[in-house]
């Protein structure tokens, strides 16, 4: 087997592999996210149903879940980009066929059901492989400042995607948005197996090659154990993930039931926090922490204190101002994890480490909200804000108290924690 390494060539271009392959990514994503969006309300609208919505999600999300080990695993052993290009052209061409299927007039929900299920178990396989390619294409000094670009350029796409989305829908078939996948996917395979040039150099021995997808697991989970600082840093994020499910999910209800049932105050609350999050990528691509430890702790301190100030106000205005606040903030939380994990991790398990993390990522808010919904119906959504706030306060703190999780944040530390 080989991997790859930008060190192993002098003369590396590491700025423009950078942007072709930001560029390359940035495509796939445009064209996922406005499929997303089209099926989510054209289901909403053709069936309003609250159940039908709940079954795209769980069909949307919990995919991830089964095959992000998968991903991790294929990621340390196959090549990367191979592995992005194969999630990106499956996804592509499941779209080209429903596209097809809505235009012989075939308008199934349950088509629809199964592009949703197939997106999420590209996305288990690709997104452990673009993370863990970074760190061979970035300079280990730049990766905190690409983490923190590449986060505002997501952040932008979240922004304009719902308006993009049903602007097309208003104007064309749906199956004019899957064609619309297809062509940015197709794109983004070409930029990246043509345009971006990784150097290989040898890394793993062949016996380490031939073992089984099983025993690469269970080594990459060992590793994970025998280091302190990471599983600690996984337990943290997963359970900061929870704590945050209410402010991600139930904000759009508490402003309907506290403010007003204008749409435009729901567009507000999600304009304000992608475009504060636009903006604090940025920001922390040019002025992170030196100790990542100490920028996780204190976004988690800052978000948990901005949570609870959501179930305080009694006005609109400075309620979107927190928003705003949160948005920027958030990235200075997953974009140092991210970093610290590219850092820190031997590349030869770099993606598992990160499948754990997406498979965390997927599993914990989706069923953190099978708790919170229903309690959102006999709780008040501003006593559970409040709570859950306190709780991202204390997980703020222990990321401050943890001497390895401290001596794991300091950069240019790369000993065995």
């Amino acid at each position: 087997m080989t991997t790859e390494h930008p060190a192993a060539d002098p003369f590396y271009k590491w700025k423009r592999n950078t942007a072709f392959f930001l560029i390359s990514q940035t495509l796939s994503l445009l064209g996922t996210m406005l499929v997303q969006y089209a099926i989510m309300w054209h289901i909403i609208l053709k069936t309003q149903s609250g159940i039908m919505m709940t079954v795209y999600i769980l069909v949307a999300v919990l995919p991830t879940f089964f095959t992000s080990l998968l991903g991790g695993v294929w990621a340390d052993k196959y090549n990367k980009k191979h592995l992005i290009n194969l999630a990106d052209g499956s996804i592509a061409l499941v779209s080209l066929i429903i596209a097809v299927s809505l235009s012989a007039g075939m308008d199934s929900i349950v088509l629809l059901m199964i592009a949703a299920c197939v997106r999420a178990l590209g996305q288990g396989i690709q997104q452990p492989a673009v993370a863990s390619l970074i760190p061979f294409i970035v300079p280990e000094d730049k990766l905190l400042r690409i983490n923190g670009f590449n986060t505002s350029i997501q952040s932008g796409i979240f922004l304009i995607s719902p308006v993009a989305s049903a602007s097309l829908m208003a104007l064309a078939p749906l199956q004019t948005l899957f064609l619309v996948d297809v062509v940015t996917a197709s794109i983004a395979i070409v930029i990246l197996y043509v345009l971006v040039k990784v150097n290989k150099a040898p890394a793993q021995t062949e016996d380490v090659e031939k073992t089984s997808h099983f025993s690469e697991l269970k080594s990459g989970l060992k590793y994970i154990k025998n280091r302190r600082f990471l599983w600690l840093l996984i337990l943290l994020s997963a359970l900061f993930t929870i704590a945050m499910s209410p402010l991600s999910i139930l904000t759009p209800l508490q402003v309907t039931r506290n403010f007003g049932t204008e749409l435009w105050r729901l567009s507000a609350i999600e304009i304000t926090f992608a475009g504060g999050m636009m903006l604090g990528g940025i920001v922390v691509g040019l002025w992170g922490f030196r100790n990542r430890i100490y920028s996780i702790g204190a976004a988690s301190i800052v978000v948990g204190l901005l949570t609870v100030s959501f179930g305080l106000w009694t006005h609109f205005i400075p309620y979107l101002v927190c928003m705003t606040l949160c948005g920027i903030i958030f990235p200075y939380f997953n974009v140092p994890s991210m970093t610290l994990l590219q850092e820190k991790v031997d590349p030869h398990y770099l993606g598992r480490v990160l499948s754990v993390f997406t498979m965390l990522g997927s599993l914990a808010m989706p069923f953190a909200m099978l708790f919170f919904g229903p309690l959102a119906d006999t709780v008040s959504i501003n006593s559970i804000l409040i709570a859950t706030g306190i709780v991202m306060l204390f997980l703020g703190a222990v990321y401050f108290i943890s001497k390895t999780l401290r001596t794991a944040g300091m950069q240019n530390n790369s000993e065995e924690i």
